[in-house]
Order: C-alpha cells, then structure tokens, then sequence
C-alpha cells in the first residue's frame, strides 16, 4: 500500500496551453486533466508541498515561448499563492534549475510526478530524479502523450507511445501508481 505524508511532494510537470493547439497532434488520456487536477486538490486539502513546473521554452518557434498564450497553464493547473514554481528550458526539470535543492530542503522522502508528455518532459524529469537519488512515483493515468510518426513516417498511436514508456519507467526509474490509489493514500492521512 503506498504510504504518504507531507514529505512527498508532488510535482505537476509542463500543464501548459499550448499542448491544446497545433502543431502539436492528437493525444491519448482525456481522463489526464481531470486526474491531475484531482492530486492537485488533494495535496491542496492536505496542505502538502507542490511544486509545479513549467517550460519555458528558448526556441524561437515553439509554442511554449513566454509571452505567448500556450505558454499560460492550462485552466485549473494554475500554481496557488504559496506554491513553488520551477522553471525550465529542457526536457528535465532537473537540469538548470534548483529543484534538486528544492527537495532537499524540503526534505522530501519521494516525488509524485505527472503531465505532459509522458514520454518527453515527465519522462525525462522521472528518469533524471530516479538518477540523482529520489524515489520517483508516476501517476500515469494523469499523463497524456501524442501521435508520432516513426523513421519511416508510420504514425505511432500516442497510448502504444504512452504504455511503452510508463512500463520503461516502473522497470528502472518509478513506482507507477493510479491516480484512485493514491488519492486514496493522502485520505488517510492528517496533514
């Protein structure tokens, strides 16, 4: 059964606009938002550390650029008065930012991460922590990815892409935990 406390932060990872729109191609997960959002209000209620992340992307084209409207988080995934804000321009929320001193001065014992993409930020952000020491745990079915075309321009559907990185993870890098049970984990605990 998993075990939470306040010393298990969750970490919201790139719930920006801009994975609304084009260029970007049809995802898996309609269920992710709400899940998400779900956690979110249980760290909330719970009065347990988040901190969210958010791309900010240095490359002149993409639509995570600051300043442009993909850029904003998605409705609902705002971060609150209080809450951190880790801010990136890599596929890792590890790398080039504080976030590592961040855990450590929270002195946290895990990390509950999910977002966009599964295979790209959260990914990357899940194998890095695991790296550097932390116990990472996936809430998978509150992470979506999208349709990508092979070497060979065949569309890859985003739930193959999603599944194969979700099982790439819990083998190596995360414990990989359903939104329901851990919402059920942070129930039963007083903050």
């Amino acid at each position: 059964m998993l075990a939470l406390n306040s010393r298990v932060i969750l970490l919201p990872v790139d719930l920006q606009r801009a994975f609304d729109a084009p260029p970007w191609p049809p995802r898996n997960n309609p269920a992710a938002d709400a899940n998400g959002l779900a956690l979110l209000a249980a760290w909330r209620r719970n009065g347990w550390p988040i901190l969210h992340v958010r791309h900010d992307s240095v490359e002149p084209n993409s639509t995570l650029r600051p300043g442009l409207p993909g850029h904003a988080f998605r409705p609902g995934f705002e971060p609150l008065a209080g809450e951190a804000l880790v801010t990136k321009s890599v596929n890792s929320a590890f790398i080039g930012t504080d976030l590592d001193l961040r855990l450590k001065r929270l002195q946290a014992e895990a990390v509950v991460a999910f977002g966009i993409s599964t295979d790209m930020c959260v990914s990357t952000t899940v194998r890095s922590g695991a790296n550097m020491g932390w116990r990472m745990i996936l809430a998978a079915d509150a992470c979506f990815c999208f349709d990508q075309k092979d070497l060979d321009g065949t569309i890859i559907p985003a739930e193959t892409i999603h599944r194969a990185h979700v099982a790439t993870l819990a083998a190596e890098f995360a414990t990989v935990v359903a939104t329901a049970e851990i919402l059920r984990a942070a129930s039963t605990v007083a903050a």
